[in-house]
């Protein structure tokens, strides 16, 4: 049986017969003893469970609750035990939270100190984005944040610098075909040949990415997933490639990757983007888990409708496209046949009129409650297209047919945005659930709409966030 293999605070580890769903989080805390990974929330949210992970693509913060031991494959893990030097030395992060006192209880200091030196190492020094998904109680932040920016100016040490490719993974088979050489119950395509293949073969399995949504179906719902293929690794897969035409971004592209990527694009989009869950969320959720489990308050959907997104499905060796809103079926029912996956995702090059307003009740790491997308091209006075779409209004993320039909061919004025407010009226019947009722659902969607032609004008001031 193939065995799983990373490194662990430095020291290569090699696991076999491990089930497939068995989370980092629990591992560290029964098998090895390393209880520095706390267990607060097990869904993502609270941070205190963050380890550092370290692959080809450099070190990033990551919820060890909710990440799957295949998915380290070939990757190096430090935990809070990891950090300090051989010879006991803290990490400078460690040393400035001492100084700084930026630790009360201690419950969160494992996770917080975890994100603060993947951080250190990346040079990543807006803080507050990097501490939105570390939740602590206790110290208000403010000597937490002292000690990011106390320790900002030292040199990363060595010590943390890990590079797993010098170890001989490569010599362990990845299981592409969910054969003998494969974790057991799993699968890990090295190619999108080889996913295709398993899932025509296997087309009730389970495809995981970043496991951000899949994880919790075993952390929360204790499910038993059946066979399952670990796709965030293949590289046809991942990345975002640009050409004069059309921007193509793969289905295992993480959303950290696609914030920074369409940022010179489409600005509004990686500044939404920025509020999708937390760092540890967005350096494991991928744009295709995104798409693919078609939640009607996704935040990715609305933003790639309004730009025309095009989605391109593989089944075995068969391709097809289709626009991204036909995907959206119904509430929970997507056109996706068995054994299909989502391969891509594609936008047109265009000026960029895209603007992106999310509703939520916290500003950070919340779910909307309303997302509306608009991109309104206007030439001489009239609006000549015009693609406005929403999230949290229906049972799938939804185009504003009658507003948009409102808008075309019409004046770009108060009036012509006043009878497209009306006409949106008639676009959805929105439900009231925990996060809103559908009045102000509407009302929201609503004053969104309005928003994008004050800013339009310059009438309204573009505030993203207030600020004491």
């Amino acid at each position: 049986m193939t065995e799983i293999a990373f490194l662990l605070n430095g020291t290569p580890v090699r696991l076999r017969d491990i089930a497939p769903t068995r989370t980092l989080l629990d591992w560290l805390r029964e098998e090895r003893g390393l209880t520095g990974t706390k267990e607060g929330c097990n869904e993502g949210d609270c941070g205190a469970c963050t380890v550092m992970v370290t692959d080809a693509q450099g070190a990033r913060a990551l919820n060890a609750c909710i990440l799957f031991l295949p998915q380290l494959h070939g990757k190096a893990v430090r935990t809070v035990e990891g950090m300090a030097a051989p010879d006991g030395r803290l990490h400078p992060v460690q040393q400035a939270m001492v100084d700084c006192h930026g630790s009360q209880c201690g419950f969160c200091t494992p996770g917080i100190v975890n994100s603060l030196v993947a951080a250190h190492l990346t040079g990543e020094t807006d803080h507050d984005t990097v501490l939105a998904g570390n939740l602590c109680r206790c110290t208000g932040y403010a000597p937490i944040i002292r000690a990011a920016e106390a320790a900002r100016q030292a040199t990363p040490p060595d010590w943390v610098r890990d590079d797993p490719s010098s170890f001989a993974f490569s010599e362990i088979p990845s299981g592409g075909s969910g054969g003998a050489d494969s974790p057991p119950g799993a699968a890990i395509p090295r190619s999108v040949d080889e996913l295709a293949d398993w899932y025509a073969a296997n087309p009730d399995g389970r495809l995981i990415a970043g496991a951000t949504d899949v994880g919790l179906w075993v952390t929360k719902g204790l499910r038993d997933l059946g066979p399952v293929a670990f796709i965030a690794g293949i590289p046809d897969l991942q990345g975002v490639s640009v050409t004069e035409d059309e921007i193509r971004i793969g289905a295992a592209t993480t959303i950290a990757d696609l914030r920074r990527a369409l940022a010179p694009f489409h600005p509004d989009l990686a500044e939404m983007l920025r509020r999708y869950g937390s760092t540890q969320v967005r350096n494991a959720a991928t744009i295709g888990g995104n798409i693919a489990n078609g939640s009607p308050i996704g935040d990715g959907p609305p933003a790639l409708i309004a730009l025309g997104a095009t989605l391109h499905l593989r089944r075995g060796g068969a391709r097809r496209s289709l626009p991204l809103e036909k995907f959206f079926i119904d509430y929970g029912k997507q056109d996706r046949q068995p054994g299909e996956f989502v391969e891509a995702v594609s936008i047109p090059r265009q000026p960029d009129r895209l603007k992106c307003y999310k509703l939520s009740k916290r500003f950070d790491q919340d779910i909307s409650a309303v997302l509306g997308a608009f991109s309104i091209t206007v030439e001489n006075g009239r609006v000549t297209a015009a693609r406005i779409a929403f999230g949290g209004m229906a049972g799938t993320p939804k185009r504003a047919a009658g507003a948009e039909a409102a808008l075309l061919g019409a004046e770009w004025s108060e009036a012509t945005m006043n009878a497209a407010c009306a006409a949106l009226r008639a676009d959805f019947t929105p439900l009231s659930d925990m996060r809103a009722s559908a009045g102000y659902r509407m009302e929201a969607a609503i004053g969104m709409l309005r928003r994008y032609w004050l800013e339009d004008q310059g009438l309204a001031p573009r505030v993203l966030e207030i600020e004491a």
